[in-house]
Formats: C-alpha cells, sequence, structure tokens
C-alpha cells in the first residue's frame, strides 16, 4: 500500500520516481548552479505569519479575478512545455483539471498539444502564452490563431531572449523523444529540436527565438492583438513601471523558475518593490518556488493579485494525469484555506502585510 500523498512535495518525490531521469531533470532543473531555483522557494519559506487571534473568522472566501475574469481561488496554472513527457494526454489533462478546478489554465507556445484542442478543452478564463520568434510572421500567426482558439489572454515572456544554461539538460542530451513534438510550431516548420551535442532545446531556442527583444517589440504586439497582454519575466521595478507604460495591462514577476540567469534574486524579494513602482497601474501576479498554500496567502501580502504555479503541475500530471492536478490544485486550496483560518482572514482583502512579520 502506497502512503497518501498530502502535499505538493510528496507529489515531486512520487513524479520522480515514476519519470525517466533525463525527463525529471528538464522539469525540475534551474541553471548554472540552480541558486535562484532554491532561492525561490527557500524565500517564501523564511517569511513569517505575523497571525491575528480572536478575529471572528467564519467561512473563508477566496475567489477572486484575473483580468476581469472570475477564478475560484488566487492559484493558477503556469505555461510549461511538454506535458506529454509527463502523460500521453498532456495538456489536454492539465486543461480539464484547471476547469474543474474552476481556476485560470495558461497553454505554453511549447506544449505537445496543439492550442485549438487543448484550449477548447479548458473554461474560461484560458490564456496563451508566447515567445517572439526571430520571424514576426510566425509570432504573428500564432497570435491569431491563438485568438480564433479562444484565448483570452496573451501571455508574453520576455526573461528568454535566450536559454539560461541548464548543465542537466547538456548532459543527458535533452530533446524530445520521437513522436513528440512542439505543435504549434510543427504547420511552420518549427516542431522539431535538432540534433546536436548538448541540449536540443537550447539549440532550438537559439535558432527560432528574437534574441534582441526589446519595448518595441511590446508595442508591436500590443498594436497586433485584440487580445490583453500580460508581460511575464519581470525582476525590477522600473521595468515594471515601463511595462505597465507601455500597454501590459497584468505583470508576471517572474524568473522562469530559476531556468534563465542563475543568481536573480527570489521573485518574493523583487515583488513588492515591483507592486510599488508600478501602482495600481496593471495587475500584477508572481510565481517561482510557491509549494504550500501558505506561500499563497504571502505573495498576496505582498501585493500580488494571484499566484502562478508550474512545477506542482507537471508533479501531479505526471503522477496521476488529470486527476493529479486537480489533486496538487486542491492541496494548495485546502493550504490556503488553513492559512487564512489561522492568520484571521475572511477573505483576500483582509490579506496584506500586517500579516508579515516585522
Amino acid at each position: 500500500m502506497h502512503p497518501p500523498l498530502l502535499n505538493v512535495a510528496d507529489y515531486a518525490r512520487a513524479a520522480r520516481a515514476k519519470l525517466p531521469k533525463e525527463v525529471y531533470d528538464y522539469y525540475e532543473g534551474g541553471a548554472l548552479d540552480e541558486i535562484t531555483l532554491r532561492e525561490n522557494t527557500a524565500g517564501w519559506e523564511g517569511l513569517k505569519l505575523y497571525y491575528r487571534v480572536l478575529a471572528g473568522v467564519g467561512a473563508r472566501e477566496m475567489k477572486t479575478t484575473m483580468l476581469g475574469q472570475s477564478i475560484s481561488m488566487p492559484i493558477a496554472v503556469a505555461p510549461t512545455a511538454f506535458h506529454k513527457l509527463a502523460c500521453a494526454e498532456g495538456e489536454i489533462a492539465t486543461a480539464r483539471a484547471a476547469k474543474a478546478a474552476r481556476t485560470l489554465f495558461i497553454l505554453s507556445s511549447l506544449s505537445n498539444t496543439a492550442m485549438e484542442p487543448a484550449l477548447a478543452e479548458a473554461a474560461s478564463p484560458r490564456w496563451f502564452q508566447l515567445y517572439i520568434y526571430k520571424d514576426r510572421g510566425i509570432t504573428a500567426d500564432l497570435v491569431k490563431r491563438a485568438e480564433a482558439a479562444g484565448a483570452e489572454a496573451i501571455v508574453l515572456t520576455v526573461d528568454a531572449p535566450g536559454l539560461g544554461t541548464r548543465e542537466r539538460d547538456m548532459r543527458n542530451r535533452f530533446t524530445l523523444p520521437e513522436g513528440l513534438c512542439v505543435e504549434n510550431l510543427s504547420p511552420l516548420g518549427k516542431g522539431r529540436m535538432p540534433e546536436v551535442r548538448g541540449s536540443g532545446l537550447a539549440a532550438y531556442v537559439r535558432d527560432n527565438f528574437k534574441s534582441d527583444l526589446s519595448f518595441e517589440d511590446l508595442d508591436w504586439l500590443c498594436g497586433c492583438s485584440r487580445l490583453p497582454i500580460v508581460v511575464k519575466g519581470v525582476c525590477r521595478s522600473d521595468d515594471g513601471r515601463r511595462v505597465a507604460e507601455h500597454g501590459a495591462k497584468a505583470i508576471v514577476v517572474s524568473n522562469h523558475g530559476g531556468r534563465q540567469l542563475d543568481t536573480a534574486p527570489a521573485t518574493c524579494e523583487v515583488l513588492p518593490h515591483i507592486v510599488e513602482a508600478v501602482d495600481d497601474r496593471c495587475e500584477i501576479y508572481v510565481d517561482g518556488g510557491i509549494r504550500r498554500g501558505s506561500d499563497v496567502l504571502k505573495a498576496i501580502a505582498l501585493g500580488a493579485r494571484a499566484v502562478l504555479v508550474g512545477r506542482p503541475i507537471l508533479w501531479g500530471l505526471t503522477v496521476a494525469g488529470q486527476e493529479g492536478v486537480l489533486s496538487v490544485l486542491e492541496i494548495l486550496r485546502r493550504e490556503l484555506d488553513e492559512a487564512m483560518l489561522l492568520c484571521g482572514s475572511t477573505n483576500l482583502k483582509e490579506i496584506n502585510r500586517s500579516l508579515l512579520s516585522p
């Protein structure tokens, strides 16, 4: 009899036991010495909760909105690549789980399932994550397809003009196995990774992604899509302010899960500064190292409207497909509910900096 899976860490251990080493390393690994990867999680752990007592807390309410779209809790599914490495249904299973949890699903452009069937399985809200390709025609085609497929926002990743060096992937010569490809790019001849001595993904990014990204690219994207633009990968308060000024409707404070620039600060460190600089000009979300419902409460206390979770979703998907993803989301929901009760907060509006230990 297997022990019960009670938390995200349990799912991570179970997933590691099930996955081939090269797949586990791809999902789990970070850049270089993986300092930022570790500090993302440690940062949330290091924030201490300064709880209220005798607060008269009854039933907790954690419903919120992201860009005006209702979700049942401030926990959304981050865009992550290659879900069919975890289970055969891939992104379809993830989309269905997000729908069952009544929360936001963000589909990665580097998915193993084409956007049309994947987004069709997700309920509103459903967003599409985008990289800027060297060929703007490819990028524009992806945007048009996402609009037609029912995406309700475009999430532009801006912290990946190239791929951070991921030594695990280099040692494993990571690439997609036969039968899997980058489905959204396959019709455009960009679905396969090159065969190289190191990481096939790193070579794919080097060959295809625009490396000289600028605010002009953000302006172009805002002008070519009728959908709201969310900018993901902001680390600095001055960049956050400029992103809002250039038309972004929301920002994801993110360092790509510690997978790009190693020794970048943990997201919990920079989040409050970006919140202050943006000053309500757009919504702010955060990802990176969220492993407990109490981490979600801390993120909201620092000014985030919601959090995105990535690796925990992949662990759930690996262990039990759609039901595993839903279980992970419900664990985080339950833990957030408990943290709200024990901190004396009836709803999300009552969560603020006063709940963090001075």
